[in-house]
């Protein structure tokens, strides 16, 4: 069925599943993080420079765009110099470089000097919500049009088996399926493109890597994860230090379990504090939420934060898997980009570079297929000869090295890094996947935490307020079991209920029913979509899906840079407001 607003001008098309709304774009990009707005404004560079107009759609599943970055990161300039090269005239929010760079060895009461990895020289400490919020507005100077407030659920196919867009989830949905008042149908918005930039562990990427099998086409491994609980603290101004960066190794952790600390100093005061745990740790007690709350009582790390206050808390799950573990990300009707294929580079724990060149890359090839009738292949041939590969390349055997432990690995890194430079003979592999590497808890004891102190450690509950969670109580759980029976039959017996600890939102708790038997609980609404449990659950138990559009909100209410936002909820408004357009 089609219908044609004279007044507004554009073209909506119904699908029969209860009419649903169906809208055309010649690209549809999932994600307005720094990949997906890469992507969008090289495709409006070219549409310009080539006099073509090419219509660009980014779906973003937080309540704004940035709302669901974490701020604090150390930038590496070089994909912005390319897409944006006049950023600083621009008045990108980039303006603390990069002033001083260490890294430590902890053990539990000292810490030792090491040389330092990370090359930092001519990078900046920034807030990354903010970047991503100013290159939103960018993105929709060069024409993008931007729909926050909006999670993409579903891939939409055609008759080939080809990709040809995505659907939006239903709204106003109560978490007993019924519809509420305020019910809303979800929309479907088909581009000729579709390029998925969802971050890390991407639902819809993760499904389309397993049904084309993108892995085996790409002969990758696995893929590996480390989880990152951050907080952002603001300081006493004397010890406030512009720019100065500082990495750890060791203590909390132990010494078979990879992993580190980051501590940045941002503007205004700010510092951002975090601990990365990779997640193929073995022993099912750890808990990487208490290790980092027991990792700020170093007595090289508490003076810092003394006089401190505590203003963002959240948590995200990285790509560890570095070049072995990039699956071929390139799929009937479109591609993958960013994070969702996994370019970080593990030694500089640095991927938004990496991510931005990848959507430029994916952008070019898109472009060429609509316009020029090339393929989309191009994007994989391009990624090879890109420096993206160079630079992966050359950190590839940092990360499987502390499968051997944290000291062999250190040995092995320096080796890499200072005699042979990447240019290894060799290529390490992964261990287990992330899921599998966790030991039965009979090999293991009990992790006794000290109890927090609420003052520089902190009982969830008052972090989960830091971290600004709101999703709405009454709409169905996103967090799914393939078989209920699992957590009480497999989890709880063998692995001691791992599901309660390596959460760092307390979503899945263990209590007692009236037969005093424990149970799972899952508290969907804690959820910080970190995706650690879609990762780490023992069986693959736990299957995460998108909630509705908004959700967690990493921002600081002292961000300078305006917003993009487009309530949840609003999606009438928006179309009857004519941001929707008919594809020309």
């Amino acid at each position: 069925m089609r219908n044609f607003d004279k007044n507004q001008g554009f073209v909506r098309r119904f699908s029969s599943e209860a009419q649903r709304e169906s809208i055309e774009y010649d690209v549809v990009i999932v994600g307005a993080g720094p990949a997906g707005l890469s992507a969008a404004i090289r495709l409006k560079q070219l549409s310009s420079e080539k006099g073509v107009d090419l219509s660009v759609c980014v779906v973003e599943k937080g309540p704004e765009v940035g709302a669901h970055i974490l701020s604090g990161n150390v930038f590496e300039p070089r994909a912005l110099d390319e897409l944006l090269p006049h950023w600083k005239e621009e008045e990108a929010p980039i303006n603390v470089p990069v002033s001083s760079d260490k890294f430590w060895f902890l053990t539990k009461d000292r810490a030792f000097s090491l040389p330092c990895p990370f090359d930092n020289k001519g990078n900046y400490v920034i807030s990354l919500s903010q970047l991503v919020r100013w290159m939103g507005i960018k993105a929709e100077e060069f024409g993008v049009e931007i729909y926050p407030g909006f999670a993409a659920s579903e891939i939409l196919y055609d008759a080939n088996d080809s990709v040809v867009g995505i659907g939006t989830n239903d709204m106003g949905i109560a978490k007993d399926g019924s519809k509420k008042d305020t019910f809303q149908r979800g929309v479907e918005l088909k581009g000729r493109v579709t390029l998925l930039a969802e971050g890390c562990r991407g639902s819809l990427s993760e499904k389309l890597i397993k049904k084309y099998k993108l892995r085996e086409k790409g002969h990758a491994q696995h893929q590996t994860y480390a989880l990152g609980i951050k907080e952002v603290w603001e300081i006493d101004e004397s010890k406030h230090k512009p720019g100065a960066v500082l990495h750890t190794i060791g203590w909390p952790l132990d010494q078979k379990t990879y992993g580190g600390s980051f501590l940045y100093h941002m503007k205004d005061r700010q510092v951002s504090i975090g601990l990365v745990v990779a997640l193929n740790y073995h022993n099912p007690y750890l808990n990487p939420y208490e290790e980092f709350q027991k990792f700020k009582h170093h007595p090289a790390i508490r003076p810092l934060l003394e006089g401190g206050t505590v203003i963002q808390y959240g948590a995200r799950t990285l790509n560890e898997g570095g070049i072995q573990s990039i699956p071929y990300p390139v799929f009937p009707g479109g591609a993958i980009i960013g994070c969702s294929a996994g370019f970080l580079n593990v030694p500089k724990i640095k991927g938004t570079h990496t991510a931005m060149k990848s959507g430029m890359l994916a952008a070019e090839a898109a472009f060429g297929s609509l316009r020029e009738g090339t393929s989309l292949k191009s994007y994989w041939e391009t990624l090879g000869s890109s420096w993206i590969w160079d630079e992966l390349h050359r950190a590839r055997n940092y990360r499987p090295a502390f499968e051997y432990g944290v000291i062999p690995g250190l040995a092995i890194s320096a080796l890499e890094r200072y005699i042979l430079k990447g240019r290894s003979p060799f290529t390490l592999k992964h261990g287990k996947p992330d899921h599998e590497a966790t030991n039965a808890a009979r090999l293991h004891s009990p992790i006794e935490y000290p109890k927090p102190d609420g003052v520089f450690s902190f009982d969830v509950p008052t972090s989960l307020h830091r971290s600004n969670t709101n999703h709405d109580h009454d709409q169905p759980a996103h967090l799914r079991l393939k078989d209920p029976k699992i957590p009480e039959t497999l989890n709880l017996p063998e692995y001691a209920g791992p599901e309660s600890r390596y959460c760092p939102a307390r979503v899945y708790e263990y209590v007692s029913d009236e037969n005093s038997q424990l149970k799972l609980q899952i508290n969907a609404q804690n959820c910080l979509h970190c995706k650690a449990c879609d990762i780490k659950d023992p069986k693959q138990n736990i299957e995460w899906t998108v909630p509705e559009g908004g959700g967690p909100t990493f921002v600081l209410a002292l961000n300078s840079v305006t917003s993009i936002a487009a309530p949840s909820g609003e999606l009438d408004g928006i179309i009857q407001s004519g941001k929707y357009h008919e594809h020309r």
